[in-house]
């Protein structure tokens, strides 16, 4: 991972979380969001993803079971989602705010053209329809800093696969 710009001596998702984060990966499907969490943050903080609740009737109200049970018992956690609009956004900061947790937003700017190719390559569950993705790219709101993070990043993807992370300043 290259950080283009580092804030208060932070090395960015490389090093092990000093203290309870709360991050949410936002981008569409096949962005690279699952395999940043596996590189970056798998040995630090707690996936928690709609996609692997299976056939949960209920997946927004199990995912805040799940980081409410991660947050107070004091384990840092990813959400990786879609994170399409701020509303969803919302009350993941929110439930973070409430845990007093650091909440990080890593945007991965839309690449619809990247996203299929890379979809292209999935196979069986982890594939999803071509229309999936331009559902979510209709829906798509931008995240802001106004959305109540702590820290925002943007998130690329640079020759040779590696991930390019810059800050965003205010």
């Amino acid at each position: 991972m290259t950080e283009t710009k580092n804030n208060d001596g932070d090395e960015g998702a490389e090093q092990a979380a000093p203290h309870l984060q709360l991050i949410v990966l936002c981008g569409l499907q096949a962005a690279g969001k699952s395999t940043f969490y596996r590189k970056y943050f798998a040995q630090t903080h707690v996936l928690v993803s709609k996609d692997l609740l299976g056939n949960n009737k209920r997946p927004a109200v199990r995912q805040r079971q799940l980081l409410g049970e991660a947050l107070q018992g004091g384990r840092s956690v990813v959400v990786d989602n879609t994170n399409v609009t701020r509303a969803e956004r919302a009350e993941l900061v929110g439930l973070g705010k409430e845990y007093e947790a650091e909440v990080m937003c890593y945007y991965f700017p839309l690449d619809v053209k990247r996203s299929l190719e890379q979809n292209r390559q999935r196979s069986g569950k982890a594939r999803v329809p071509d229309v999936a993705l331009f559902a979510s790219r209709k829906r798509f709101e931008v995240p802001e800093w106004d959305e109540g993070f702590d820290r925002f990043y943007t998130v690329g993807i640079v020759e040779g696969g590696e991930f390019a992370v810059a800050l965003v300043d205010h």
